[in-house]
């Protein structure tokens, strides 16, 4: 009899199955507690990403308009605003003026510290008016303008960060020398408004009064200055309208205009990548957790072969027996997600204090919905996606295959159903990365590789399952044959990795993703680090001097070849332009690639040459000759190149200095700026600027010796050149890379620990089988070491699979990361791939033997009697 189906024997049928899942719940959730944690984890780390992050840009846009220093921000590099301009920003609004370089600090009395009595410094000049928001805080407190003012004897007062003091032996009450001016310091620096629009510190912050800076020499014909204008108006002025009037006022001008949409847009960008990457590796934290899903709901459903064989034998139907386990693991997974949401939640409490160094802000503690709700999204979708073909199966198969077991269990189909179910789930997935990523394409091809690694790892763990029968089925055909000994610790671990239910599959593709995105971090990482620590020093100069007045190089020359030590000396001329116009086209007319957008979001460094620089490589074209004389030629980088979607043959316009020059592209190259040699994206022919207001930037070659005395033979002669030392600007830079790093394998980590939460899952399901197997072969006269040693050796081989696998495709993930996206280059580490084989094996060893210990264990006695109870 055809049972009919009508909305009333639907609720019926799901009131019934409420209820014995309620009953089937009062035995305790021990079976659910490797899928609780694992949901729990990757759904708090992708939650606590989001968290942060929104928390991060809710400040950013609270405080825009003091991080920006008012309602608009016109920066000009290498010139100040004239008069007239001037007097027409205050005709508008409130304004302060500010200048931002780098500089030279001294010691005022001339000694030395530690072999050193000069540093670099991050100077900046302002005025009475600064800031117009915000506070600056200082320590002892006082106001900014009487730390600043001119004393009797003449001498400005200056306020100076911590770390200058540190650097120079020196305390508040001392004197520094700042180009030709003698400067006292009167505070330390504590904090300032405006700190995070700035560029990328070389040295500690260094402020002093605008009146100031003509004494110190700095200012010069072409010198890298930024001149910033902040204006503040009143209330209820339309800032567009403003905006376009000082455009139409002053259209030649090449500043760059910012409002508090603007404030801090490369931090922006940073934050915005760092939360696509570190919400990607908790996408996989979460997908590492559903395999730990998939084998706690098996392994529950398999405890509950009996119970589901008794009720499809009493006449309950597929849909009632699925919906009772469906409305039991969704109990289970609503609450681990909620916990993972929970601890997401506030999980900004605890890292708020640890990274407020690193932030430009300080991120206020709220509830942050759409973070929560993404989480909760990508968990129910995992969930879905791990949870259905367990429940498939456990709905298809006939109560007389439940009741003989794993052993005849019939092959499975799934119905068209249920595979459209799980595509909606995949579906689900990766629609939530495409449409939460503000960079769609490289999500999609990071679930492209996650897809990808998750097939190789499967095929991998079946692979290793069938060669362990094939191994197994031969030993005992040459056992029986009498042509070799017997090895019976061998033979157990092979039979244990080739029988049905065996925890190998899961352990190779649980362990083995975690393990990629850490090899491969680690690979990243470490070419970065040795390509500074250890390639770059044989290479690289000791000084990249700035500012070098024309009038000054040549003596600036002759004082660097009189210091003993000195070697090779690097010159070019430097002029800032801004890219204006391609093809003849407006700039804001064309759509830039992401390639190119960081070249035109404000003025570049350009040059002029005949010979080509080292560190340069020719994409496309030709160079010209070195004595060219003849119509405006530029060579360009080829990813800028690409970016604009030009290349040999068109003509690309710079405003420099506020006038616009045209040229042909000659040729696009690739520049190898590891080398840290000179050069720059965007190279004039001769002919066109040697009459324009310029500077010269040199690199000069010295041995460790003579550093500092090269530094001091053109810092105490040249007092506006700036001296950067390539050794602490590397070293700046190796601490941040490891800063990084150490955030990124920590977030990896996570991945390992759902890897390792899912081998200690699949111990745990199958220490049943374990314990009877284990009992019957110490019956039979087996002794307990050679069990544990046929044990060391099968998690050992999964181990093993596992790790290598991992490691090659961590490696290759690395090369075409560095090779393909970073334009870096490459060398293999065996190191990761070591550390990861030795450690996989130890951890997946140490947990699968901590796990059979029990089995081992067992009174045999007792377990036979339960075996023949059952």
């Amino acid at each position: 009899m055809i049972r009919r189906v009508t909305p009333g024997t639907m609720v019926a049928d799901f009131i019934t199955a409420l209820r014995f899942a309620r009953r089937d719940l009062r035995g305790g959730f021990h079976g659910f507690r490797v899928m609780l944690t694992c949901l729990a984890l990757g759904v708090a780390a992708i939650a606590g990403i989001g968290s942060l992050t929104a928390a991060v840009r809710d400040g950013l846009a609270r405080d825009a308009r003091t991080l920006l220093g008012g309602d608009l921000d016109i920066r000009i590099t290498s010139r100040s605003a004239s008069a007239e301009q001037l007097a027409w920003f205050r005709g508008q609004a409130h304004v302060s003026a500010m200048a931002r370089m780098r500089a030279m600090a001294a010691r005022g009395d001339g000694h030395t510290i530690a072999g050193r009595k000069r540093a670099l410094i991050e100077l900046k000049a302002v005025d009475q008016f600064y800031p117009l928001l915000g506070k600056v805080i200082l320590s002892p407190e006082m106001a900014l303008d009487k730390a600043l003012a001119r004393a009797n004897d003449g001498r400005f007062g200056t306020v100076v960060e911590a770390g200058l003091l540190s650097r120079l032996g020196l305390k508040i009450g001392d004197s520094i020398r700042i180009g030709l001016a003698q400067f006292d310091i009167r505070a330390v620096l504590r904090d300032e408004p405006d700190k995070a629009s700035g560029a990328f510190k070389l040295g500690p912050r260094v402020l002093i009064a605008d009146a100031a800076l003509p004494g110190t020499g700095l200012v010069q014909p072409g010198s890298l200055i930024r001149w910033h204008y902040r204006l503040q108006y009143p209330p209820g002025t339309d800032g567009v309208a403003l905006e376009k009037a000082i455009d139409t006022a002053f259209p030649d001008m090449p500043w760059r205009v910012r409002n508090v949409h603007e404030a801090t847009p490369r931090i922006q960008r940073h934050v915005n990548r760092a939360a696509l990457f570190f919400t990607l590796v908790g996408l996989i934290t979460l997908l590492v957790g559903g395999i730990g899903v998939a084998g706690a709901v098996k392994g529950h459903l398999d405890n509950k072969r009996d119970t589901i064989a008794t009720l499809k034998c009493l006449g309950a139907t597929g849909r009632i027996i699925i919906t009772v386990y469906a409305l039991e693991i969704a109990l289970m997974a609503a609450v681990g997600i909620g916990l993972g949401l929970t601890l997401g939640g506030v999980l900004p409490l605890a890292l708020v204090p640890m990274l407020a160094p690193y932030l430009p802000v300080t991120p206020g503690f709220s509830v942050h919905l759409p973070a929560l709700a993404t989480a909760a999204a990508y968990g129910i979708a995992i969930a879905c996606l791990f949870t259905l073909w367990p429940l498939a199966r456990a709905q298809a198969v006939p109560a007389a295959a439940l009741f003989r077991g794993l052993i005849t269990a019939p092959p499975f189909r799934p119905r068209i159903g249920m595979i459209c179910s799980l595509a909606l789930a995949g579906g689900a997935v990766v629609g939530l990365a495409l449409m939460t990523s503000f960079r769609p394409s490289f999500a999609g091809w990071f679930i492209f590789g996650a897809v990808l690694a998750f097939a190789v790892f499967t095929l991998v763990g079946r692979s290793v399952g069938g060669l362990a029968r094939m191994m197994t089925q031969r030993i005992s055909a040459q056992g029986a044959a009498g042509r070799h000994r017997p090895r019976p610790r061998l033979q157990l671990a092979l039979a244990n990795i080739a029988r049905p239910g065996a925890p190998t599959g899961a352990i190779v593709l649980a362990l083995g993703i975690g393990l990629t995105v850490f090899v491969a971090l680690a690979q990243i990482e470490g070419n970065f680090q040795r390509q500074i620590a250890d390639r770059l020093p044989d290479s690289a100069p000791a000084y990249f001097f700035i500012d070098i007045q024309p009038d000054q190089v040549a003596a600036f020359e002759a004082a660097i070849r009189a210091v003993p030590g000195a070697g090779e000396i690097n010159r070019l001329p430097s002029l800032r332009g801004r890219i204006a116009k391609v093809n003849g086209k407006p700039i804001s007319d064309i759509t830039v690639g992401p390639s190119a957008r960081w070249a035109v979001e404000s003025d570049r460094g350009v040059t002029y040459t005949g010979p080509m620089p080292e560190g340069t490589t020719l994409v496309k074209g030709f160079w010209w000759p070195d004595d060219y004389t003849g119509p405006p030629l530029l060579s360009i980088d080829a990813r800028i190149a690409r970016g604009l979607g030009v290349g040999v043959g068109d003509m690309i316009t710079l405003n420099v200095l506020g006038r616009e020059l045209t040229a042909q592209i000659k040729n696009t190259r690739k520049i190898d700026w590891a080398q840290l040699g000179l050069n720059f994206t965007m190279i004039f022919a001769p002919g066109l600027l040697e009459k324009a207001p310029q500077t010269f930037i040199a690199t000069v070659k010295a041995s460790r010796a003579a550093e500092e005395p090269l530094a001091r033979a053109v810092i105490d002669r040249f007092g506006n050149i700036t001296a950067i030392r390539v050794r602490e600007a590397l070293e700046a830079v190796a601490e941040a890379l490891g800063k990084i790093g150490l955030a990124a394998r920590a977030t990896a980590g996570l991945a390992l620990v759902s890897g390792i939460l899912v081998l200690a899952g699949a111990i745990a399901a199958g220490r049943r089988e374990r314990t009877r197997d284990a009992v019957i072969l110490k019956v039979t006269g087996t002794r307990r070491r050679d069990l544990a040693l046929a044990y060391v050796i099968e998690y050992g081989i999964a181990a093993i699979a596992a790790a290598l696998t991992a490691s090659i495709l961590g490696t290759i993930t690395a090369f075409l990361v560095l090779t393909r996206v970073m334009d870096a280059d490459w060398v293999f580490l065996p190191g990761p791939a070591m550390a990861a084989l030795i450690g996989t094996c130890l951890a997946v060893i140490g947990f699968g033997f901590a796990g059979t210990w029990r089995a081992l264990a067992q009174s045999p006695a007792q377990v036979l009697r339960d075996t023949a109870r059952t």
